[in-house]
């Protein structure tokens, strides 16, 4: 998916918009999870990329796209551009004598 979406539409209200953008790229991420994986693969990875336009998009994790668009809203900026390009991921073993959760302490 690689889009740039206006955030100033005639005749659509600014917060029901914004929702649907959101309801559209995660309705598009779990389309892509859902496809069948190539042998070797253990999961869909995504390269993200965001930005106010196409050429100063840059790389961002995928996990932050929409404290980014809520970002660029706030400051009240007309269009985003968000691309998101799945691929294979392989997920890589924990080192040994690694634990694997972190210790918590009990609350008192």
């Amino acid at each position: 998916m690689r889009k740039t979406y206006q955030l100033q539409v005639e005749g659509k209200h600014p917060d029901r918009h914004l929702e649907a953008i959101k309801h559209e790229i995660r309705k598009y991420i779990k389309r892509e999870r859902r496809r069948d994986l190539p042998e070797g693969a253990d999961f869909w990875d995504f390269d993200c990329r965001f930005g106010a336009a196409e050429a100063s998009a840059e790389v961002v994790h995928l996990a932050t796209i929409t404290g980014l668009i809520d970002g660029v809203v706030k400051a009240g900026g007309p269009q985003f551009y968000v691309e998101l390009v799945a691929r294979p991921g392989k997920r890589q073993p924990r080192p040994a004598g690694a634990p694997a959760e972190p210790a918590q302490e009990a609350p008192d």
